[in-house]
């Protein structure tokens, strides 16, 4: 079988690495019944290993040429099932019809972003996610209040999952290499309550406006939706910039959004 050539447009770096896809391997620890789900499986450098672990796997794989061809690359194994589309319009939830299912991936690095909150929206159906990134985006999933990291992937991540970096990659363990160091990073979604659940549009509308522009203060990047009193009475100072609060502080700030504002974010179409 032909060679194939990594394509630029789809953000493609195959994994080549043994000693990193075997750590991969380990760290998501597949148990046989898992209902694992593969992002992005490329040349099946992952999807082989997982094949031998699992009785069954979904991969969704955007180039056509890649997905016509996985099966014969691994020899046409038993249980798995492929699916030509694009992730980031895929229902994942579907494929939770015996419980919630296990999602892994070498994400392409120009999409990751909105692929994880494609993710998060359909969290009720997901157990966890174990995923490969680059690392300066795990940085920001991961980080905690106070650095310049903090931001709005980390809150809206976080508020919604524990998360954990396992390990970093370099960039020597794909063809052809990236510009970047990658890393693998732990996802598991919590089980949310109505109450947190219904804060989410608020919370998105708050993180937005409050990042947006990092060396204003509160005062002035939450203008449009709290007025100073309303940032003192939920004991903020107003002076204090958005990267110095916790999740509770944003929680209390979001709940002080008045209704009708809130209301036009429920309308507004979700923005990644």
């Amino acid at each position: 079988m032909t060679s194939h050539r990594p394509r630029k447009r789809f953000g493609q770096n195959f994994l080549e690495s043994q000693g990193v896809i075997d750590r991969i391997v380990g760290a998501i620890a597949p148990a046989r019944d898992d209902r694992i789900v593969e992002i992005g499986p490329g040349l099946g450098a992952l999807t082989g290993p997982l094949m031998q672990r699992v009785d069954r796997l979904d991969v969704v794989e955007l180039d056509r040429d890649l997905a016509v061809t996985l099966a014969e690359r691994l020899g046409h194994p038993d249980g798995l099932t492929i699916h030509s589309a694009d992730a980031l319009a895929f229902d994942f939830s579907r494929l939770a019809v015996d419980g919630p299912i296990r999602v892994v991936g070498n994400l392409p690095y120009n999409i990751s972003t909105p692929l994880l909150f494609h993710l998060l929206d359909q969290a009720d159906a997901i157990h966890d996610m174990h995923f490969m990134l680059q690392k300066e985006v795990v940085d920001r999933i991961c980080a905690a209040p106070g650095g310049k990291t903090w931001g709005r992937l980390g809150v809206m991540t976080q508020l919604r999952a524990d998360v954990a970096r396992l390990f970093t990659v370099p960039p020597g363990a794909f063809r052809p290499p990236p510009k970047v160091d990658s890393a693998i990073v732990r996802i598991v979604p919590r089980s949310l309550t109505v109450e947190e659940r219904s804060q989410l549009p608020a919370m998105g509308l708050l993180v937005r406006a409050a990042f947006a522009q990092r060396r204003k203060t509160l005062r002035n990047t939450l203008k449009r939706y709290i007025d100073e009193r309303d940032i003192e009475a939920v004991g903020i100072d107003p002076q204090r910039r958005a990267e110095t609060l916790d999740l509770g502080e944003l929680k209390r700030l979001a709940e002080a959004i008045p209704a009708e504002k809130k209301e036009a974010a429920d309308r507004q179409p979700p923005r990644q």
